[in-house]
């Protein structure tokens, strides 16, 4: 079950296995279990199982995986898949993060696959939508962001949409210190949630939306007290085991 607030540290490329061993006992030291509340760490794919194996059992701390392939298994040199993520201790998996769709030049379609295979294998898709400051600035932002939602979400019924997890990341807020206002994520969220309603009804009420594009201790209680936004996706301000305590505990 996930709780409200929730709190997701991307490591991204950071923190290899040994680095990873040293971070996760600081962090416990820093952050004891809460029950009112969801934190997961997502570290690079080399270091989950030592993160998994420094969790120990402090399971109240879940973890998840920046990436998986669309495919069970097969001739994908360096990929991963949903069933070898969930075997090394993974319950959730980010897909579609703007770093893969603008870097990796991965498309809605590709991103839909994933998430059915996510689904599939038992981990909890959490889809990342958000707009270059191209269409933001086109005013396309809302457009953008329920395409995404939908295309992603395209080949999965209702009840498993509504167990899932959606994050808005605005691409221009993300590593650039610039992030959006509490307003910006009020209005973005939404947007989200509408779209949510046109397709769930209801159970749309049981998707947490999460915001993310340079959160950091300094502004995560602004960005979590605007009105929609029930949680954060968190990148370089996670890398600190104190601070991501801190704001673990906003």
């Amino acid at each position: 079950m996930i709780r409200r607030p929730v709190f997701f540290a991307n490591w991204k490329m950071n923190h290899g296995p040994t680095e990873a061993r040293a971070y996760v006992a600081a962090f416990l030291r820093f952050f004891s279990p809460h029950d009112d509340r969801t934190v997961a760490m997502f570290p690079p794919a080399l270091s989950l199982a030592t993160v998994r194996d420094a969790r120990a059992d402090r399971t109240d701390v879940l973890l998840g995986v920046q990436n998986i392939h669309s495919e069970e298994k097969g001739a994908f040199t360096g990929e991963s898949s949903a069933p070898m993520a969930l075997d090394a201790g993974a319950r959730l998996a980010l897909i579609g993060h703007s770093e893969r769709r603008h870097v990796f030049g991965e498309t809605d379609t590709f991103l839909a696959k994933k998430c059915a295979t996510a689904v599939r294998f038992g981990l909890t898709p959490v889809l990342c939508v958000g707009e270059t400051l191209a269409q933001r600035e086109a005013g396309e932002t809302d457009d953008v962001v329920t395409k995404q939602l939908l295309a992603g979400t395209s080949a999965l019924t209702s009840d498993v949409i509504a167990d899932m997890i959606i994050a808005y990341e605005p691409v221009w807020a993300i590593g650039t210190g610039r992030n959006a206002t509490p307003a910006d994520a009020t209005s973005t969220h939404a947007v989200l949630r509408e779209a949510l309603r046109g397709a769930l009804g209801s159970g749309a009420e049981r998707v947490p939306i999460l915001y993310g594009g340079s959160v950091n201790r300094a502004n995560a209680s602004e960005l979590l007290g605007a009105q929609g936004v029930d949680g954060l996706l968190v990148g370089g301000a996670s890398l600190d085991p104190e601070g991501w305590a801190a704001i673990c505990r906003t």
